[in-house]
Order: structure tokens, then C-alpha cells, then sequence
């Protein structure tokens, strides 16, 4: 049996290695991937070279804590079935249907504290999206929306449209979403947004109370900083890599007293640390697939082995790529 895993040896260049597949030792669990989720933002600043130097990409992957260079493997969401189970592990995990935080591998080790298991009869494609929709619930309990607020989100991709949808069960005033893409505001009304606006129609929007920098774009901050009102809070969910935020902080910024918050999956609110932890809050998420369904965010699938043309689409026209799979 041979494991094929996607790596990145240079800038744009993705190549597929493979190597036979390991039996589990001790402690140990064999998974075989079913499919995983590229996740634009992060993955996109792999592939292109953006990423900081000496950046810590993940702290919830120590694979990755090292710096980050070519060549590389990178992914962070795989959906598989266990194969194998060593010495020492429960065999009653065989079979069952897992998640992990993982590079882009058919086959892969883990440790049991390493896989989550997903609620019986989950669809894979829906259980892949666990850490878009984990990001999404971070990206709330860090905004803190509160009844009758004005909230605007900026960036619809996977993260936006979730971060969309989980919004508009509160009670909220109005909940509007901004995208360069018509298509991803026309899939954004239809996930919760009550209104969805191109960047040349913001001046229809102002006195946010709450506004998300979801696009990944350092431009957009200026954009969601003059939309929020006085005393507002903007969340930046954005990874911008190697790419400077010129940032316009005169004229009204400077008198708006606006709170400007950095939030990042990979922690928990200080704040909320006392009764919230990680594991905690991805039980949440978990709570929440099979009724917000986010599969329907998934336009393109392509083989595993086909990496290189996946990731090419999404550097050349991410706007029509709202969310690309590998299947296995």
C-alpha cells in the first residue's frame, strides 16, 4: 500500500510525493483520508511564498511550529476512517469515521488525542469544514454580538459565509456582508446576510457596531474600520502573511475611540478562558454541522494527485473557487 502526500517544493510548485504506508506501532492509529479541505487564506500564503519568515503557522499542529520553508507539507483538514489500530489502542476506534488537523496525506499515523470523532452518520464533506466552522464560533465569542447591534462582515468566503450564518441566529438589527465576488454576496444572502454590498456601494454603510475583516485583503481594514461606528469593535480574522496593511487611522478613526481586536483559532478570549477551552469549543462546532450544512459552500473537488491544478485555480480565480476539496 503506498501513501501519496501533497507538498510544496517551491513558490507555485506543488508535486506528489509517495512513500509506502506504515503500519501503526504502539499507541498508534493508521487513518485513511477521504477527503480534505483547502483552506484558501493560509494555504494560498504557503503556496505563494508569503509567509513570514520564522512565523509559527499553527500551534495546534507541532508539525508546523518549525520555520516554514520549501519544500513543505501544509493542509490543516482531513475527514478519514481509521484502518488500523496498534498495541495499546482501543480496537473499537477501527472504522470509525474521524476528523484531524493534517497536511494533505491518503494516509497518515496519529495518537487517539489526535483524531476527534464525528457524530455518527456526519457527511464527510460536511465534517471537513470543522475548522472553518470552529474559526467561525471563535470569531463570535471574540466579537461578542449583542442584541439589536449592526454587524458587518467583510470577506465572504468559506469563514465569512459561516461566520454569516452563526450571526444571524442572534437578534441582531442587521447583519451585511462585502465582497468583490457577485457571486459569493448572491450565496451570502442566501446564508443569513440581509444585505450583501460591493466595495463601491459602502457608503450605503455606516455606524457598524461590530465589523469582521474576514478577506484576507489588508486594503479591506481601512474599508471595515470607516463603516464602524463610535466606540465599535472591529475583529481582524484576515492572515495577511508577508502582505503590509496601510491603514488610514486619521480624520474620524482618531476620534471614534474604535477597538481593533487580532482573533486567532489557535487560542481562547483571556476573557473566556476560566470556563471555555479548546476542546470545548470545538464540541460546538461539532454541534452545529449536520444543522448549518456548510458542504453547500464546496464548488470544486478534484483528486488528490491533481493538487497542483487545484491550487493554480485558486491563485488565478479564487472568485470562483469559493471552496476546493481533494478527494482520496
Amino acid at each position: 500500500m503506498t501513501r501519496h502526500s501533497v507538498v510544496f517544493t517551491s513558490e507555485r510548485t506543488v508535486d506528489i510525493h509517495r512513500e509506502p504506508v506504515l503500519s501503526p506501532g504502539p499507541g498508534l492509529m493508521l487513518v485513511q483520508t477521504e477527503l480534505s479541505a483547502i483552506s484558501e487564506g493560509p494555504e494560498l500564503l504557503v503556496y505563494r511564498g508569503e509567509i513570514s519568515e520564522g512565523c509559527n503557522v499553527d500551534e495546534s499542529m507541532p508539525e508546523l511550529q518549525a520555520m516554514l520553508g520549501f519544500p513543505t507539507k501544509f493542509g490543516n483538514s482531513i475527514v478519514g476512517r481509521v484502518l488500523e489500530t496498534g498495541e495499546g489502542v482501543d480496537p473499537n476506534w477501527k472504522d470509525q469515521r474521524v476528523f484531524a488537523f493534517h497536511p494533505h496525506e491518503s494516509h497518515f499515523l496519529a495518537q487517539p488525542k489526535e483524531l476527534l470523532l464525528l457524530p455518527e452518520g456526519t457527511d464527510p464533506e460536511d465534517g471537513v469544514f470543522l475548522p472553518n466552522l470552529e474559526t467561525a464560533v471563535n470569531l463570535l465569542q471574540d466579537g461578542r454580538p449583542l442584541i439589536g447591534e449592526k454587524v458587518a462582515v467583510f470577506g465572504q468566503g468559506p469563514v465569512g459565509l459561516l461566520t454569516v450564518a452563526l450571526l444571524r441566529r442572534f437578534p441582531l438589527s442587521e447583519v451585511v456582508s462585502c465582497d468583490l465576488s457577485s457571486q459569493r454576496r448572491l450565496l451570502s444572502l442566501q446564508w443569513g446576510a440581509q444585505r450583501s454590498l460591493e466595495p463601491e456601494e459602502l457608503s450605503e454603510l455606516r455606524n457598524c457596531d461590530l465589523t469582521y475583516e474576514l478577506s484576507g485583503q489588508p486594503a479591506t481594514l481601512s474599508q471595515a474600520i470607516q463603516v464602524t461606528g463610535f466606540s465599535g469593535r472591529v475583529v481582524i480574522g484576515s492572515w495577511y502573511g508577508t502582505k503590509r496593511a496601510e491603514v488610514e487611522l486619521g480624520g474620524a478613526f482618531q476620534r471614534s475611540r474604535i477597538h481593533i481586536l487580532s482573533s486567532q483559532v489557535s487560542s481562547i478570549d483571556p476573557p473566556l478562558s476560566g470556563s471555555w477551552t479548546k476542546e470545548r469549543r470545538m464540541l460546538v462546532a461539532m454541534s452545529l454541522l449536520a444543522e448549518v450544512r456548510p458542504r453547500r459552500v464546496i464548488t470544486h473537488r478534484f483528486p488528490a494527485t491533481a493538487a497542483a491544478d487545484a491550487f493554480g485555480l485558486l491563485d488565478n480565480d479564487s472568485s470562483q473557487a469559493l471552496q476546493v476539496v481533494l478527494t482520496y
